[in-house]
């Protein structure tokens, strides 16, 4: 606990750096979080894809073209909506290309990722509707572990609070020179201000958010997209609240809006529109189960005796066990 003079609080403090050194190897906590977070996305959203019936591996095929995909949109978004930080007076355009420094726009990592995951599910032959809803509570987490990053960096937090849960911010500095540096220097004096942690509110909500989609879908069956559509309009209803409390440098429209405020509304709009019209689309769809290799035997309808032995001991329900097992749509859904 820590205080500034005149403040008299509670206080958690920031990492005193953002990146150790492994020999000449810099190990940066935002890459890490960012990997550890792409690591929960696929592996929870794997689980629920399989429970709604489909095939195993398709998540991490599907993410070797999402995932570049989307972290290519959202360094792009970053750099599109804080422009003047790397082509303005004295910007620096080459810092554009160093994504190790954060920001990531998740509006951009969204639409060019949602791309490379059509071009992934075009190759499986999986509709996107139906694999955007079995990772979308994997996606929140992803992002929750990500603000982590933003925690190491020192960044995307609020005004000054005398709340019991401040951040504490410190300056840091190159060790060997001395020179302020705030990504890859290290903590030196007492805190220079107590903020509003607003990574950690945006952390928090991801989380809540991610909880309440899954209990949603399972209570209701969700499909078409709209376990997608709930994060989405989860996630901007949040961010629209916390993106007024950020104090950060950020791009102005309409006199002195963050931008992200007014995306917030209007994809959270998009979103609330789409959850409607998709749900006159019917029951959760089923994905056909996979094609069986052709493994050299004779065609025709499979040997009863074989059925028998596999699922009943009495002969006679063999025919009405294959027939039940024959019915479109009869594949397993436990989705989680």
């Amino acid at each position: 606990m820590s205080s500034i003079p005149g403040l008299v609080l509670a206080s958690f403090p920031s990492p005193d750096r953002g990146v150790w050194h492994l020999g000449p190897i810099p190990i940066r906590a935002y890459a890490l979080c960012i990997i550890l977070g792409i690591v929960v996305a696929v592996t929870w959203g794997e689980k629920r894809f399989v429970a709604r019936g489909g095939e195993p591996g398709t998540v991490l095929d599907v993410a070797v073209f999402a995932v570049p995909f989307g972290l290519v949109g959202g360094r792009l978004y970053h750099v599109a909506t804080d422009w003047k930080t790397y082509f303005g007076p004295g910007g620096d355009p080459i810092r554009a290309l160093f994504i190790w420094e954060g920001g990531l726009g998740i509006w951009g990592a969204i639409a060019l990722g949602a791309v490379g995951a059509w071009i992934g599910c075009r190759r499986r032959g999986v509709p996107l509707p139906f694999f955007a809803d079995a990772v979308a509570p994997g996606i929140l987490v992803a992002q929750a572990v990500g603000r982590l990053g933003n925690y190491f960096n020192q960044e995307l937090y609020g005004s000054p609070t005398t709340l019991p849960w401040g951040l504490e911010i410190y300056e840091r500095v190159d060790p060997a020179t001395g020179v302020q540096d705030s990504l890859g220097g290290v903590a030196v004096g007492d805190p220079i201000a107590i903020v509003q942690p607003t990574f950690l509110y945006e952390l928090l909500w991801n989380v809540l958010i991610a909880g309440l989609i899954v209990l949603a879908d399972r209570r209701f069956r969700l499909g078409h997209g709209r376990v997608f559509a709930l994060y989405v309009a989860g996630y901007t209803l949040g961010r629209f609240f916390i993106e007024l409390m950020r104090t950060d440098p950020a791009t102005r429209v309409f006199g002195d809006i963050r931008i992200n405020v007014v995306v917030s509304v209007v994809v959270f709009a998009l979103a609330v529109v789409y959850f409607v019209l998709a749900g006159r689309r019917g029951p959760r769809e089923v994905l056909p189960p996979p094609a069986t290799p052709d493994d050299g035997s004779t065609g025709g309808a499979p040997d009863a005796g074989t059925a028998d032995a596999d699922t009943a001991d009495d002969a006679d329900d063999a025919d009405t066990a294959d027939t039940e097992r024959s019915l479109p749509g009869r594949a397993g859904d436990r989705s989680s």
